[in-house]
C-alpha cells in the first residue's frame, strides 16, 4: 500500500518539494519564483488557465529553470493537452529537472495522446512517493484498453489506502460512467466534489451525470461552478454549450462555444457545435464551412455522421448522405433519428426494400411516430404491397401516444439465446435474449432473468427498464411504474419518462403521470415527444388554452407541415371557442393531407363548431370511411347527423361509437341517443 501514499495532486506535491530546494539560476529568479508560487496556488484553486499563464511568466523570467517548465507541463495536463505537456517535460529535463519526479506526468501526457501502452510502461517507472498519481494514470490506461474491471479494482485499492484522494474518486466516477454504472458514478463524483470543491474534472462530470439523471436544467449549476473557478476550462465549456443548445438557449450556446474557441483555437468540438447551431437555423452553407474547419476530426463521430449526412442531403448528395447515415445506424442501431433519416433517403433513392429493412424496428414499436409510419406505408406501396401499406398509413393517421417501447427484433429466440450463451458477460446480449423471451410470450422467464440482471447491475438504468418493460407486457402496470422509477432515479431521460408516464397512466394514476411529465418538461422544455404528450393530455382534460400554448410552442419548433399537430390545434381551438382559428388550422391540415382521417375529422369538426353542419357532415363521412374503427369520428358524425335531423343515421353512428370499449365520451353519447327516440 505504500505506493498509494501521496495525494491525488501528486505532481503539485512534487513541485512544491522541488521549490523548497531549487532556485532559479538567473537574475530574474525572484520574479520567476513569485510567478511559480502563484501558478501553484491557482492550480490548487482550480484556475488551470491562470496557472498556465503564471507558469509561462515564470519561464519568461527564467527560461533555463527546469522546475518552471515542469510546472507548465502540469498545467497542460490539467487542461488535457498531452502534446504540450510532453514538450514541456522535455524542456524541463533539458534544464536540470530530475525526471525521477516526472515519470507519472509523462505517463499522463502519453495517455492524453491516446497511447495507453506507453502510458502504462512509463507509470510503472514512477517513484513510490508518487504512486497514487501513477496508479490513477494506470487505471485510466487500463480503461482505455477496455479493461475497466481491472481499472476499477486498482482505483478501489488506491482509495482504500487514501480515501481523501478527490481525483481518484473522480477517475473512478468517469470509468464507472463509461461502463453504464450511472448510480455508482454519481456517488463517486459527489464524493470527489465534497473532498475538493476545486476539482474541475469532478464538477464537470457531476454536471454530465446530473444532466442524465435529472435533466438539462439540473446540470447547468455544476458546469457554471467549474467555470466560476476557471472561465476558460474547456471540458466544462463544451458540455455547458451542448446543454444550453439542447435547452433552446442558442445565443448562450454560441457565447459558450466562442469562449471555448478562445480557450482552444480551432478545436473541432466547438466548431462542430457551431455547425449544429447553423444547421438548426437552416444556414447550411455556414454549417458546411464550420465542419470543413474541423479538418475531418469529427466526421467519423456519431454527431458528425448525423450532421454530415444532413448537410450532404441538403446539397443533393443523397448517396453520400445514405453512406453516412448507414454507418451511424450500424454503430447505433437504437438511434431512431438516424434510422428515420436513412429510411427516408433510401425511399427517395428508390430502394424501398432497404427503407423497410431500416425502418421496421422503429415501426414495430407501439409508440412509432406518424412520419416513420407514413414512410413505411409508402415503402410498402412502392413494393406493391398495398394491404401492408394501408395498415401503416392508417397507423400514421392516428399515431399512438403510448410510452417508449423497445425496438422490435427480427431475430428468433434461439438466435438471441445463443448470442447470450456465447458471451455471458455481455449485458447487451443478455438484454437481447430477455427481449426475445418477451416477444416469444415467455414473460415469467423473462421477468426472472430481468430481475437477476437488475440485481447484478443496480446502478445501470437499462436493467431496471428491462424489468419494467417485462412487467408492462404482463399488464402489471403499477409494478412496472416502480421499476421505471428506479431507472429514473439513476437516469431521467426521454425514454424512461415516457415509459414511466405510460405505466402510471395504465395503472390509473394519471395525476402521478402528469407530475412526472411536468418534472421532465421543467428540465427539458424543448423535448418534442414530451410536449406532444402534454398537449394531448391537455386536450383530453379540456385545458384548451394550455393545449393551444403547448401546441403553438411545438409548431415553432417543428414547423407548420405537421398534420397531426395542425389537427390538434384545430381541436384545441374548437374547445376554446376560437372557431375561426380552428377552421384555419383544420383547412391547413386538410390541404396537406386530404386522405388523412385525423385532418379530415378536424376540418369537419371545425365546420360543425362554426354551425355549418352540412359541410361538417360531408367531411366527417369521408373521415369515417378512411378510419371506420375510430369511435371519435363516429361520435362527431352522429352529432352532425342529429343537427340535420337525420336521427336514424345519428343513432347508428352512436351505436358504433359505444361499441368501442375505449370510447371516452360515453355519457354525452348516451344522453344524445335518448333524445333521438
Amino acid at each position: 500500500m505504500k505506493m498509494f501514499a501521496t495525494t491525488a495532486l501528486g505532481a503539485i506535491a512534487l513541485t512544491g518539494v522541488a521549490m523548497s530546494v531549487a532556485t532559479p539560476a538567473q537574475a530574474d529568479g525572484a520574479i520567476a519564483k513569485h510567478d511559480l508560487v502563484l501558478s501553484l496556488g491557482l492550480l490548487t484553486d482550480g484556475n488551470f488557465n491562470a496557472a498556465r499563464s503564471y507558469a509561462e511568466k515564470a519561464i519568461k523570467a527564467d527560461p533555463k529553470w527546469g522546475l518552471a517548465h515542469a510546472m507548465l507541463a502540469r498545467t497542460y495536463l490539467a487542461l488535457g493537452d498531452g502534446i504540450g505537456a510532453e514538450a514541456e517535460l522535455g524542456r524541463a529535463a533539458a534544464n536540470g529537472f530530475n525526471m525521477t519526479r516526472g515519470h507519472q506526468m509523462l505517463a499522463q501526457a502519453w495517455l492524453l495522446q491516446g497511447d495507453a501502452k506507453r502510458a502504462l510502461a512509463e507509470a510503472a517507472k514512477a517513484d513510490p512517493r508518487f504512486g497514487g498519481y501513477a496508479a490513477r494514470v494506470t487505471a485510466k490506461a487500463l480503461a482505455l484498453q477496455n479493461k475497466s474491471p481491472d481499472a476499477i479494482a486498482l482505483l478501489g485499492e488506491l482509495l482504500n489506502a487514501d480515501p481523501g484522494n478527490s481525483y481518484g474518486w473522480s477517475d473512478l466516477a468517469r470509468i464507472r460512467y463509461n461502463t453504464g454504472d450511472v448510480a455508482g458514478a454519481a456517488a463517486n463524483a459527489q464524493r470527489a466534489v465534497a473532498l475538493d470543491p476545486n476539482n474541475l474534472e469532478a464538477l464537470t462530470l457531476r454536471g454530465e451525470l446530473m444532466r442524465e439523471q435529472y435533466g438539462l436544467g439540473a446540470a447547468l449549476p455544476w458546469f457554471e461552478g467549474a467555470l466560476k473557478r476557471d472561465a476558460y476550462y474547456y471540458p466544462a465549456l463544451i458540455e455547458y454549450a451542448a446543454t444550453l443548445g439542447d435547452m433552446g438557449r442558442y445565443n448562450d450556446m454560441l457565447d459558450a462555444t466562442r469562449k471555448a474557441l478562445a480557450a482552444q483555437p480551432g478545436n473541432p468540438q466547438a466548431l462542430y457545435l457551431q455547425a449544429v447551431l447553423a444547421a438548426r437555423a437552416q444556414n447550411y452553407d455556414l454549417a458546411r464551412g464550420l465542419m470543413q474547419r474541423t479538418g475531418g476530426a469529427v466526421d467519423d463521430l456519431p454527431g458528425g455522421l448525423l450532421l454530415g449526412g444532413t448537410l450532404d442531403y441538403q446539397a443533393g448528395a443523397y448517396e453520400q448522405a445514405i453512406d453516412k447515415w448507414r454507418e451511424l445506424v450500424g454503430r447505433q442501431p437504437m438511434n431512431v433519428t438516424a434510422r428515420r433519416l436513412l429510411g427516408a433517403a433510401l425511399l427517395r433513392s428508390g430502394d424501398a426494400k432497404g427503407a423497410l429493412d431500416v425502418l421496421r424496428p422503429v415501426a414495430l414499436r407501439g409508440d412509432a411516430d406518424s412520419y416513420t409510419l407514413a414512410l413505411v406505408g409508402r415503402a410498402f406501396e412502392a413494393n406493391g404491397e398495398r394491404d401492408w401499406a394501408a395498415k401503416y398509413l392508417d397507423r400514421a393517421a392516428w399515431p399512438a401516444t403510448a410510452g417508449a417501447t423497445p425496438f422490435g427484433s427480427d431475430d428468433g429466440l434461439a438466435v438471441l439465446a445463443n448470442a447470450a450463451a456465447n458471451d455471458p458477460g455481455n449485458p447487451v446480449a443478455m438484454v437481447g435474449m430477455i427481449r426475445g423471451l418477451i416477444d416469444a410470450g415467455q414473460a415469467s422467464n423473462a421477468l426472472d432473468r430481468a430481475k437477476a440482471l437488475a440485481a447484478a447491475s443496480p446502478g445501470a438504468p437499462a436493467a431496471h427498464l428491462l424489468v419494467g418493460d417485462t412487467l408492462m407486457t404482463m399488464s402489471r402496470y403499477g409494478e412496472a411504474a416502480d421499476a421505471y422509477r428506479r431507472a429514473a432515479d439513476i437516469k431521467f431521460d426521454e425514454a424512461t419518462m415516457l415509459r414511466a408516464v405510460d405505466a402510471l397512466d395504465n395503472a390509473g394514476r394519471r395525476p402521478e403521470a402528469s407530475r412526472v411529465l411536468a418534472l421532465f418538461l421543467g428540465q427539458h422544455p424543448e423535448n418534442i415527444p414530451a410536449l406532444r404528450l402534454a398537449a394531448h393530455w391537455q386536450i383530453a382534460a379540456g385545458d384548451w388554452d394550455g393545449a393551444i400554448g403547448t401546441l403553438e410552442d411545438l409548431r415553432s419548433r417543428v414547423g407548420s407541415r405537421d398534420v397531426g399537430l395542425l389537427a390538434e390545434l384545430a381541436y384545441a381551438n374548437i374547445g376554446a371557442q376560437n372557431v375561426d382559428d380552428a377552421l384555419d388550422y383544420g383547412a391547413a391540415a386538410y390541404e396537406i393531407a386530404p386522405m388523412s382521417p385525423a385532418a379530415t375529422d378536424a376540418y369537419g369538426w371545425a365546420f360543425y363548431a362554426a354551425g355549418d353542419s352540412d359541410k361538417a357532415k360531408d367531411l366527417l363521412e369521408k373521415a369515417a370511411l378512411l378510419a371506420p374503427r375510430q369511435a371519435g369520428i363516429r361520435w362527431h358524425l352522429a352529432q352532425a347527423y342529429a343537427d340535420l335531423g337525420r336521427n336514424a343515421e345519428a343513432k347508428a353512428q352512436i351505436a358504433l361509437a359505444l361499441g368501442d370499449p375505449s370510447f371516452a365520451e360515453r355519457a354525452p353519447a348516451q344522453a344524445l341517443l335518448k333524445t333521438l327516440g
